[in-house]
């Protein structure tokens, strides 16, 4: 049985029609990216699975419980974590007072797996920035910060939202390979992006979303051998 779960949703902000009956599956450990131009619906997907923008209709079932009518607080209980594009941190705090207010007990099977030490290690980066005022901290640093934070909730689910966009590229490097550890932990990752290199180096399947529609569902190998798709729906090839 996958563990997220996404059928047939329609999201709506007032009046505008933003997804139309979107459907995909997230298996447990399983690392799925959701690729699009800007305005496809990556961040509407999102914030739908975590209850920040409320399907109209369809269903969201979560580890096997519907969820598609639960607010943000209860999801994120249940297990989903997210990181927003925006990086938002608390910059009066420092990096380790806000790793300290993201803390909470695991959900589900992964139970508790993310301490502090352990988020040092995964991200080396934020170690002697540990007194610092979150306020000072470099783009890529509060993006590190934010994906910490969100770990230390210790999430069953992580969800993503273009966590590269507007870094320089060895930020992108070294988040990179931050994710690809997470991946060997055994973290289920769900994140948006426009960076396809960046998308190809880190999942195991794409979803392409374009004006609201799942436009393609499969690995990069068979993406990469159609073009068309890549052409019509991406603007590259």
């Amino acid at each position: 049985m996958p563990q997220l779960e996404v059928r047939d949703v329609h999201t709506f902000y007032g009046t505008s029609h933003i997804l139309f009956g979107i459907s995909f599956t997230v298996n447990d450990r399983e690392t799925v990216c959701l690729l699009g131009r800007n305005g496809a619906g990556k961040t509407t997907t999102l914030k739908s699975i975590m209850g920040l923008t409320k399907p109209g209709t369809g269903k969201i079932t979560f580890d096997g419980q519907e969820i598609s009518r639960l607010g943000p607080v209860d999801i994120a209980r249940n297990g989903i974590g997210y990181v927003p594009e925006e990086r938002i941190i608390f910059p009066d705090l420092t990096v380790r007072e806000n790793l300290e207010v993201g803390a909470k007990r695991g959900s589900g099977n992964h139970g508790d797996r993310w301490e502090i030490d352990g988020i040092y290690d995964l991200f080396p980066m934020l170690v002697p920035l540990d007194d610092r005022s979150g306020a000072y901290l470099s783009g890529g640093e509060q993006q590190m910060l934010s994906i910490a934070r969100t770990l230390m909730g210790n999430p069953s689910l992580l969800l993503l939202d273009e966590p590269v966009e507007g870094l320089a590229p060895s930020v992108v490097s070294a988040l990179s390979k931050q994710v690809k550890k997470l991946k060997t932990m055994g973290t289920t990752i769900l994140f948006s992006e426009q960076n396809l290199a960046f998308s190809e180096a880190i999942a195991d399947r794409v979803l392409i979303i374009e004006s609201g529609y799942i436009r393609y569902d499969g690995d990069f190998d068979a993406l990469n051998a159609d073009p068309k798709i890549k052409h019509q729906y991406l603007g590259v090839g």
